[in-house]
């Protein structure tokens, strides 16, 4: 379906179809009407779906209507401040939300957005929020330090969006959005844009939103159809090395991006890579904001072939050329798994997602595909073959059924403490094997395995004596050398 059975006005579809979209996608076509219509949205929508337009063209629509009176407004010595508020996690996606209004308002005369993140000087953010303002893309933290101040006066807004909430929220900004929410009026439009709507981005949403219509578009057990994904098993930090090495000297390989673990390893590897020719260069969050716009910039100019990242660039980097996305350290959540991978295979293109892994990682391997309840196939270089047997992992989780893993034959892994130990098939204490007797207690206490209390008294013990208010006084416990 196009634009322009949206509802949209013709200066948004034409600047919709200057920047080489004619045709919406899902969350946009369920999103766009209600927003139009003022009502409070809860979206769930995967990463490189297009969810930004579908807050920002309802914002620049309500901005249009607005453009006839501004009599409010205009009060004179009156901070005016931002019409439209968005917060967002990360720098690089406020700065990629206000590069996309500033694209699909190109047709709005006299549209003025700014940013305030942190990593900028304060003097040109205190300037931009002084004068009139229509869409305001911020950060929790840097707003609040310019609402402490009173700079920023928030009195005019009338939509909030709140980009990624569930990311804010693990970032611990769940008091500065509530703070911030309390400076804006209660008459307003809140759209709340989140990978899952559990726990306290539920509550969070029923204290901010009002008779909120529920969006479900897609989640992270859909399958990315255009996204390769492999798994490579890496004996050691040198084998998973020669892997990396092989990856990125394919020839269909145009952009990738390398995600490590930490700062200091985005880092060296940057350096390692630099040395070995190619065009390289790390993205992390403890670089100046000014130098991580250039690297940004440099990627998109196709000026580096090779950027090294941490998990801050796995929600706002929006280049369609990027080709690879390799894990060359794991995340430290499951859910950061799928924002990463989102990074390729965007804009209708086809990418490849590896994920390389030594056999520590086994662990969050399975949180990943417990998560996703998908499997990682794994694959193999020729000539780089791990000598070191895979671990096995448990299969994903099939849609609908149980939070475990796939059952083995047997018993499940929530056997009851009295039916003994259960363990994996020809492991210690397999309950099938008679051989192997469940322990007695240290404690001199019965085993698990009769079917009794794994605490309760020896038989023919004596029972403790009734303490004075008719409780029972411990027994000294025995020697163990009797």
């Amino acid at each position: 379906m196009s634009f322009d059975s949206l509802g949209l006005q013709e200066a948004l579809t034409r600047s919709v179809a200057d920047a080489g979209y004619d045709t919406a996608t899902e969350v946009q076509l369920k999103a766009i009407p209600p927003a139009l219509q003022g009502h409070d949205l809860m979206v769930s929508s995967s990463t490189g779906s297009g969810k930004t337009a579908s807050f920002i063209l309802p914002a620049l629509q309500r901005i249009l209507a607005a453009r006839g009176d501004n009599t409010k407004r205009r009060e004179k010595g009156v901070v005016y401040g931002p019409r439209i508020l968005v917060l967002t996690p990360t720098r690089e996606l406020a700065i990629q939300v206000a590069k996309a209004a500033t694209t699909y308002g190109r047709h709005v005369q006299g549209l003025r957005v700014a940013t305030v993140v942190g990593g900028v000087p304060y003097p040109a953010q205190i300037k931009a929020l002084r004068g009139p303002l229509d869409i305001l893309i911020s950060t929790p933290g840097r707003l609040l330090d310019h609402l402490q101040t009173g700079k920023a006066v928030l009195e005019h807004v009338e939509v909030l969006v709140l980009d990624e909430a569930d990311r804010m929220l693990d970032m611990g900004f769940i008091d500065d959005i509530q703070t911030i929410a309390d400076h804006l009026p209660g008459e307003r439009q809140t759209l709340m844009y989140s990978a899952t709507f559990a726990g306290h981005v539920g509550r969070l949403a029923q204290n901010l939103l009002k008779n909120a219509q529920r969006i479900d578009v897609a989640s992270h057990t859909d399958t990315h159809e255009n996204i390769e994904q492999r798994l490579h098993w890496a004996d050691n930090a040198t084998h998973k090395n020669a892997l990396l090495d092989h990856i990125l000297t394919e020839r269909d390989m145009e952009q990738a991006v390398v995600f490590t673990s930490t700062q200091r390893d985005a880092d060296w590897l940057a350096d390692r890579l630099a040395e070995m020719g190619h065009a390289v260069a790390s993205l992390h969050g403890g670089m100046p904001q000014g130098r991580r716009n250039r690297v940004l910039q440099g990627l998109r100019m196709k000026h580096l072939r090779v950027l090294v990242a941490t998990d801050v660039a796995a929600r706002g980097i929006d280049v369609p050329t990027i080709s690879h996305v390799i894990n060359y350290g794991l995340p430290m959540k499951a859910e950061d798994y799928v924002h990463r991978i989102g990074r390729t295979g965007r804009a209708g293109r086809n990418g490849l997602a590896v994920t390389l892994a030594e056999r520590m990682d086994a662990g969050m391997i399975r949180r990943i595909q417990h998560f996703t309840t998908q499997n990682i196939p794994v694959a193999t270089v020729a000539g780089l073959e791990p000598k070191i047997a895979a671990p096995k992992l448990f299969a994903a989780r099939p849609e609908g059924g149980s939070s475990h893993a796939a059952k083995r034959p047997g018993k499940p892994f929530g056997a009851r403490r009295d039916e003994g130990f259960v363990r994996r098939e020809g492991g210690p204490f397999d309950r099938r094997d008679p051989s192997h007797a469940a322990p007695r207690n240290p404690f001199d206490r019965q085993p698990a395995g009769d079917g009794r209390n794994a605490f309760a008294p020896r038989p023919g013990a004596k029972p403790a004596p009734r303490g004075a208010k008719g409780g029972f006084k411990p027994q000294r416990q025995r020697a163990f050398s009797r």
